[in-house]
């Protein structure tokens, strides 16, 4: 059975990510600490959300 392109059934997602990732260096360590956060990505992205749309003061 081979996979229908554009087919109609499949995952969808009220917010779809982006195709091209966000990449920055972190200190060192940081990226090893992340490992041991449960659903680091999700609280990352909201983080970013939170920082694009806060208002300087």
């Amino acid at each position: 059975m081979t996979f229908q392109k554009k087919h109609k059934l499949g995952f969808t997602s009220e917010n779809p990510l982006d195709t091209s990732p966000i990449c920055f260096k972190g200190r060192i360590g940081q990226k090893d600490a992340l490992k041991g956060v449960p659903e680091w990505q999700n609280k990352l992205r909201d983080y970013i959300d939170e920082l694009i749309n806060k208002k300087p003061s």
